[in-house]
């Protein structure tokens, strides 16, 4: 169990608070019994309860990546802190005895063995994948309702510009937000969202005239976004034998939660893929009501640069696990790939982690894009579109990083500059960590950056978020 460290086990908690219950448990020594299999397999022993009977708890290691726990507590928390604390006591060295594992336990092993060789035995069927059916009449049902949706949508956006934004008060503020609130009922609530985030911005206690650039880009994308949601939808109310579209971002905006099964259906997964992440941040949406988990990979087969992304609503956050930086490879024994563009984003069930090491890094390195010209001229055609993404995430070769002025630039091979700045999206500062690195690390490396256009100067800005060097990744975001 050389796995079983104990970044390993952080990254298995549900949030940070779990991570110190667990550990607290290991240390105050409320293991009254500890034990191994003889196979070192399976972890198991008792934890002090607030009754007179401990929890009997344990960890099947079995299958490495996909660790199984017990707890007879009552937490619905998986893993829980005894789970957790159980674990930390054994990365922490202490003294786990070999004893015979328990027959409830070995009872349960063998029939998830069973479970899953029923799986493999269906995987390895020659019988064709079948498809999930569609029952039409629930799915017409559905867009109909959608369609309605966003009807209602289209008469508030008109309402909010006819009565000038310049007048939005309270009250109007107000009644808005009450008519978006109803569009939950119309399976639409990416288009809900967005809605909501356009009315906060007036909430603020900001200049409304800084405010006008940002609103009318976000109508000019929820104008967009509703004309091809509305013409999108009706193709497929006339003709409900029309596949789902899994080539645009088109569904995921409307508010489609595409699970891996769907995914596997489209041919958007592939086997055994290694990433290592370069920049990780969490923060909340308040239009969504969640707190999203974001993290940047580089693919170390494609070169290319993923997204993960976690929604934890604020309801249910406690029950959800938080993402965490995570410094490993993760070898994902199943990538399932959504729908996207240049950062696509990417989701796994079961992975394991390895240690990076300089030949993974040189593999990022020489995917880094060494033309500044040709990327800015990628990254506007790219933001052009109302529904790509205004924040594309790339990795550049920098030739060099100088000071001009009171700011900091990046030099291609060519001489060619991009301004570094901190770009309001990420709320996150960077660049003022620029002047503390390594003199070594301000030229011929490769940066990790997000973009922005800046509606004020009228130009595309790039913040950093992490070095790529020979060694090991620099993160300026974490």
């Amino acid at each position: 169990m050389n796995y079983l460290t104990e970044a390993y086990v952080d990254s298995l908690a549900l949030n940070s608070s779990a991570i110190k219950n667990g550990k607290d448990l290991a240390k105050k020594n409320s293991f009254p019994l500890l034990c191994q299999s003889e196979d070192g397999t399976i972890i198991f022993g008792e934890c002090k309860g607030s009754g007179k009977d401990p929890y009997r708890c344990s960890v099947d290691l079995q299958k490495e990546g996909n660790p199984v726990f017990r707890c007879t507590c009552p937490s619905r928390q998986f893993p829980c802190k005894h789970n957790l604390g159980l674990m930390y006591a054994f990365t922490s060295g202490k003294t786990f005895a070999i004893a015979p594992v328990p027959q409830d336990i070995v009872d349960k092993r063998e029939k998830a063995e069973k479970r899953e060789e029923k799986k493999k035995e269906a995987a390895d069927s020659e019988a064709p994948t079948v498809k999930r059916k569609t029952n039409k009449s629930t799915l017409l049902k559905k867009i109909a309702a959608q369609l309605e949706g966003i009807g209602i949508a289209e008469k508030l956006i008109l309402q909010l510009v006819s009565s000038g934004l310049g007048s939005l008060d309270k009250k109007a503020l107000q009644t808005a937000d009450e008519q978006a609130k109803q569009l939950g009922n119309y399976y639409i609530p990416g288009i809900q969202a967005a809605l909501k985030e356009l009315t906060q911005q007036f909430r603020a206690d900001a200049n409304r005239e800084a405010l006008y650039p940002i609103v009318i880009e976000q109508l000019t994308t929820l104008h967009s976004m509703i004309r091809k949601s509305r013409e999108y939808l009706n193709n497929r109310l006339e003709n409900p034998d029309l596949p789902i579209d899994s080539e645009s971002t088109l569904e995921e905006r409307i508010g489609h939660a595409w699970q891996i099964a769907e995914l596997r259906e489209q041919g958007r997964v592939r086997r055994e893929a290694e990433l290592l992440q370069l920049a990780f941040r969490s923060y909340s949406d308040q239009a969504r009501g969640e707190f999203i988990d974001e993290g940047y990979w580089s693919d170390l087969q494609s070169g290319q640069i993923h997204l993960t992304r976690t929604y934890r609503p604020f309801r249910a956050a406690k029950h959800i696990r938080e993402e965490d930086s995570i410094f490993q490879v993760v070898q994902a024994k199943e990538l399932a790939q959504y729908p996207g563009e240049l950062n696509m984003r990417v989701r796994w069930e079961e992975a394991t982690f390895r240690e990076a090491n300089p030949s993974d890094m040189q593999k990022i390195i020489t995917t880094a894009h060494r033309s500044f010209p040709e990327v800015i001229k990628q990254v506007k055609n790219l933001i052009k579109n109302p529904l790509s993404d205004k924040h594309p995430v790339v990795l550049l070769h920098v030739a060099e990083m100088k000071k001009m002025s009171a700011s900091y630039v990046l030099l291609d091979e060519q001489g060619k500059q991009l301004p570094l700045a901190d770009i309001p999206h990420l709320s996150e500062p960077t660049t003022s960590l620029v002047p503390m690195l390594h003199k070594a690390l301000l030229q011929n490396q490769a940066m990790l950056v997000m973009f922005e256009h800046n509606w004020k100067q009228n130009r595309l800005e790039a913040q950093p978020l992490s070095i790529v060097t020979a060694n090991e990744v620099v993160r300026l975001l974490y």
